[in-house]
């Protein structure tokens, strides 16, 4: 599990984290996935316990990733600022976050997913996933090369780990 995690893991940080980094949050998530109870007794500062929705292997590596790679927000609008300023002001972005403001959630997750396809054209743009469930917002997301998504998928499937294309899902969602 502990490769499947670090796979995913690089895969979602598209860059932005070492892989020192990557490899400690794969090695902590897939002791947390194999033996809870000792992982918690090992680590007491862990703020987790069974109501939580998600699995303690998950949660590490939801909890782990930097607010450059996951993003977590309660509203497009907020989430869409995230992205924008994790890439920096060398990077030129046509949509402003104030367009969302009053755009439904559909419309909104189209031009955010127009915009990030546009970027980094080598890899077939970005894609804007859905990741994990959120706890303390109502959106959480990471960014994945579009090149990337058919793996990213695969390998959260094999984790265990919910990932979903947004736009897509929310609009499946809104016609089922």
């Amino acid at each position: 599990m502990k490769d499947s995690l670090a796979e995913l893991i690089r895969l979602i940080a598209s860059g932005c984290l070492a892989e020192e980094d990557v490899l400690r949050i794969a090695d902590e998530a897939a002791q947390a996935y194999a033996d809870p109870e000792g992982f918690l007794a090992a680590n007491p500062d862990i703020n987790y316990d069974e109501s939580f929705p998600i699995p303690l292997g998950e949660w590490v590596v939801a909890g782990s990733l930097p607010d450059t790679v996951l993003f977590q927000a309660d509203t497009y609008q907020e989430l869409f600022q995230q992205i924008r300023d994790s890439f920096g002001p060398e990077v030129t972005f046509v949509l402003q976050a104030k367009q969302l403001a009053k755009a439904d959630a559909l419309t909104a997750l189209k031009r955010i997913q127009v915009q990030l396809g546009a970027l980094y054209p080598e890899k077939g743009g970005y894609v804007l996933v859905d990741f994990s469930e959120p706890l303390d917002d109502e959106l959480q997301a990471v960014l994945v090369y579009a090149s990337d998504l058919r793996r990213v998928l695969d390998l959260a499937v094999e984790v265990g780990i919910y990932a979903a294309p947004a736009y897509e899902s929310l609009k499946a969602e809104q016609e089922g």
